[in-house]
């Protein structure tokens, strides 16, 4: 089916964006785009056009390199992220975080609600804010409604890392960075978190920094 006329400035915007070919541009925080609810998507791109973007944005992820993309990320205003984590860390901080392989997915209008009460607080990073992590309490475990990029419905649980990806990343759909969520004294670069907080869990860096963990 092709895009209806109210649907075609994005569909436009869409193809002027893969039209440069690579890795789409991602936009930092500061942006607008950023702050602002997607708009669900109901076809907007039309199928072959969704594959196009959907594989521009699993490109883009892994040049970054990232687990995640939201669509807002390369400047479109729609509710459609990508998540794919090879896990590549050690066994022990993969324990600590459950941590754990997760193939390719596309999550078109996604919405997460907690599972149980348990809350679980590491370093977290973006790749809209380049250069920094900080500590971000989040559930241990979502629920994940949507549907993927065919259309198929999208409902399960989600615990460990993958439930703090899927958060995060829906997240950016309603105009959330994680830094909304973080304790912001554990702010720290990119080179201070590898040289001072790399163990598994951020219980040195809540001592020394001054801040509570859940």
């Amino acid at each position: 089916m092709a895009p209806s006329p109210d649907h075609a400035p994005l569909a436009e915007r869409v193809e002027e964006l893969l039209a440069a070919g690579g890795p789409l541009p991602i936009v930092a925080a500061g942006q607008p785009v950023l702050r602002r609810a997607a708009v669900p998507y109901d076809g907007q791109l039309g199928p072959a056009l969704l594959a196009r973007f959907v594989e521009a944005l699993r490109l883009t992820m892994h040049a970054a390199p990232g687990v995640g993309l939201a669509a807002p990320q390369v400047g479109v205003e729609l509710r459609i992220a990508v998540l794919e984590d090879p896990a590549p860390v050690p066994e022990e901080v993969a324990v600590v975080r459950g941590r754990v392989p997760q193939p390719f997915r596309v999550l078109v209008n996604p919405a997460y609600e907690p599972v149980g009460d348990a809350r679980a607080a590491f370093f977290e990073g973006c790749l809209s804010v380049p250069g920094w992590q900080a500590v971000v309490a989040r559930h241990a475990a979502v629920r994940l409604r949507g549907q993927d990029e065919r259309g198929r419905t999208l409902d399960e649980e989600f615990s460990g890392w993958p439930a703090r990806i899927v958060q995060h990343e829906t997240d950016h759909l309603d105009g959330t960075l994680y830094l909304d969520r973080a304790e912001l004294r554990s702010l720290s670069t990119n080179e201070a978190a590898a040289a001072l907080w790399a163990q598994p869990a951020p219980r040195a860096a809540a001592e020394a920094l001054g801040f509570d963990l859940p």
